[in-house]
């Protein structure tokens, strides 16, 4: 009897034995209570190089009227406006970000331009918090290494994507003796290895996005089927 009560709370002890652990643990706490004003001039600026190659990026994302789209990691909002204009009122925007006070100035800013389809989301450090099936695209712009718990937040993207939904990630080139040493010590992975994560999450890659960028790449996935195993190379 002792036994099968041992089996018992083992099998209870599983799910929790296997959790994902951290990958960048600590990454978040500068984002934990942001200065948003302080931010802004931080992600808004000319010298960003995301920021001024950012009509170059919202071409690649393929936007249509009333698509839905997740701005993942959407701080400060400039890419959330953006988008919220180029899929129209019928479309909608969820700008998902870890640090409330930058939900709370999207949604303040949404409100003051007139812009009805923005709605800010407040994820944790394991999912995205989105429904599932509500987006056709998951935009994932300078904030892919800042996923602490990758699998798990990917699973919550997959889930909200609908069949065919699309993943494009902008992030940085990760290459010993060509990328800063800023890169190297905060990015954990380049791009083959994104790639690599994506593909075990359950997303084909389709294409790799020429921009202009120097130190940053744009990539671009499919939600796989979820009978359907990845391609062979």
């Amino acid at each position: 009897m002792k036994r099968i009560f041992l089996a018992l709370a083992l099998v209870g002890l599983a799910p929790a034995l296997a959790q994902e652990t951290s990958v960048a643990p600590g990454i978040n706490k500068n984002f934990e209570n942001p200065d948003v004003e302080e931010y802004i001039v931080r992600f808004e600026g000319e010298s960003r190089e995301v920021y001024a190659h950012r009509h170059e990026i919202l071409e690649a994302l393929a936007l249509e009227p009333g698509m839905d789209v997740g701005d993942i990691g959407a701080g400060t909002g400039f890419f959330s406006l953006m988008i919220a204009d180029a899929v129209g009122p019928e479309g909608r925007v969820y700008a998902v970000d870890i640090a409330k006070n930058f939900v709370d100035h999207i949604n303040t800013i949404s409100r003051e331009s007139g812009r009805t389809n923005i709605e800010g989301v407040v994820c944790d450090e394991r999912s995205a918090r989105l429904p599932e099936n509500s987006i056709d695209l998951a935009f994932i712009c300078d904030t892919y290494h800042h996923f602490e718990y990758p699998v798990d937040t990917l699973k919550s993207l997959h889930d909200a994507l609908r069949p065919d939904g699309r993943v494009i990630i902008v992030d940085f080139v990760r290459i010993k003796g060509l990328s800063t040493d800023w890169t190297l010590d905060h990015v954990r992975n380049g791009m083959g290895g994104v790639i690599d994560e994506l593909q075990e999450a359950g997303f084909d890659f389709v294409r790799k996005t020429p921009t202009g960028m120097k130190e940053q790449y744009v990539i671009e996935f499919v939600k796989r089927p979820a009978e359907a195993k990845p391609a062979e190379e």
